[in-house]
């Protein structure tokens, strides 16, 4: 801490609550805006107090938005029978940079850890359950990542839902690297991994 000024070392303290920084990192983003930003520094604390107060999160699909229905679940362009489940809304940015997939997402915003106390309900599995048994859902594609929480989760998912005949139970094809997670991996990869994903049902006979 500067020990010179309370203000700054509380924006020091308050910025590394962002995954990833450190004190020196802090230190050194607060020094700049003070120094050559301070322009930048108004607009960012102004938008992020605003998407703070304004971004929720879309009631079908769950990825954040400011709206009830997100633009993707809301439009009459994507393909509505095809649920894409993902733990993080950035595997929903790298899937749509692959221009892979045009179905609809269902972000967990998790995975399964009971050491964490994160179960189930957590992950609003029981929405999850509901829209796959909608008529309009003809399959359900896991892109959970390939690490041991997100293949629980995966297999947790399964079991539940494996009986619903009308129901295609998918996952991504191989090339997502063991213990790699889908917004780390490069968009030829994802693009690969959706157009072979396997039949889980078949693989399970």
């Amino acid at each position: 801490m500067s020990k010179v000024s309370p203000l700054v070392d509380d924006l020091i303290e308050a910025i590394q609550c962002l995954p990833g920084v450190g004190p020196k990192s802090a230190q050194r983003m607060v020094l700049h805006l003070l120094e050559r930003n301070r322009e930048g520094g108004v607009f960012l604390a102004e938008i992020m107090a605003k998407a703070i107060e304004g971004v929720g999160k879309c009631k079908k699909c769950r990825i954040f938005t400011e709206m009830e229905l997100c633009s993707i679940c809301s439009s009459e362009k994507r393909d509505k029978s095809s649920i894409c489940v993902v733990e993080s809304v950035s595997d929903v940015f790298a899937i749509e940079q692959s221009n892979q997939f045009n179905g609809n997402y269902f972000i967990l915003h998790g995975h399964l850890s009971p050491i964490d106390d994160i179960g189930p309900e957590e992950l609003a599995l029981n929405a999850l359950f509901s829209l796959a048994k909608s008529d309009e859902v003809e399959e359900l594609i896991l892109a959970t990542n390939s690490t041991l929480e997100g293949e629980t989760t995966s297999h947790y998912i399964y079991d539940y839902l494996k009986d619903l005949d009308n129901l295609r139970l998918t996952k991504l094809a191989q090339g997502v690297p063991l213990g790699g997670e889908l917004e780390y991996v490069d968009r030829g990869t994802i693009m690969h991994a959706f157009s072979g994903r396997v039949d889980m049902k078949l693989n399970s006979r």
